[in-house]
């Protein structure tokens, strides 16, 4: 199929060169920076550089709306698509009638919609297996379904119908075990690195508990530490020596409590 792409983020940078590489044509990439735009285009075989958000002349059929949530609005008020084509949005967290509604109040020609959510962490110059991803899908138009399932079907071995309140979920989940985690293994690093230490001593514990977490059924089951314990000597050195990290202290308070909870 003949494809565009609004916004040059993360996931436009993995997704378009996906759906090209399993035999599909990016028409054109769309961003407010011209320059990831065109970052973007090179690694393409022949998409253009959109320079505003007319689209009516494009000979594309599906739009895939990479952009921010805060942008979303803004961006759909001054979006002009060809008569019949799809806007498909990529956001874990905005819901298919919010984008039929936008769509409703702005476009007084016939636009389908539907989600393609790639459930995955996308950075530019990290390469991903798509086969992997999970591909969770979502569309009230028989038609825009099918498309959907295809392409997504042609990059993952995975591929899911997921509706809105679904994917809210999956996405509150994939904070936790996504953004959060690496949040504190960035903490961590800076920990041992305030206190000259290598950080390369920690990747051991960080592989051994995410295969454990990978390999459990329940996964609080195969929590350890003095939390788990219930040894609150240790933890009240550990909030000690956190003292002048206030931050850091607080989050180690807050998560421990949490797995004396479960305990």
């Amino acid at each position: 199929m003949k494809l565009s792409f609004i916004g040059a983020g993360n996931v436009s940078w993995h997704l378009s060169q996906a759906l090209e590489n399993a035999g599909h044509g990016v028409e054109e990439v769309f961003s407010r920076n011209n320059k990831n735009a065109e970052e973007l285009t090179k690694h393409l075989y022949n998409a253009k550089v959109q320079r505003d958000l007319n689209f009516s002349k494009s000979k594309a059929q599906v739009f895939f709306l990479c952009v921010t949530d805060d942008s979303m609005i803004e961006v759909v008020k001054q979006l002009v698509l060809p008569e019949g084509s799809m806007l498909i949005h990529t956001s874990g967290s905005k819901s298919l009638s919010e984008l039929d509604e936008l769509l409703r109040i702005n476009s007084d020609i016939t636009i389908q919609s539907g989600v393609f959510y790639p459930l995955q962490t996308f950075t530019k110059n990290y390469k991903v297996d798509f086969s992997e991803i999970p591909i969770c899908i979502e569309s009230e138009d028989a038609e825009v379904e099918k498309v959907l399932i295809n392409l997504g079907q042609d990059i993952s071995d995975i591929t899911y119908m997921v509706n809105s309140e679904e994917r809210r979920v999956l996405h509150v989940a994939a904070i936790f075990a996504c953004n959060f985690t690496n949040h504190l293994w960035g903490v961590a690093q800076e920990i041992v690195q305030d206190n000259h230490l290598e950080f390369d001593l920690l990747k051991p514990l960080i592989n051994e508990t995410f295969r454990k977490a990978m390999a459990s059924e329940d996964i609080f089951k195969a929590q350890t530490g003095p939390a788990r314990r219930g040894d609150n000597k240790i933890i009240n050195q550990h909030l000690l020596f956190l003292k002048q990290q206030p931050d850091y202290q607080q989050v180690y308070r807050v998560l421990s409590e949490g797995i004396l909870k479960k305990k």
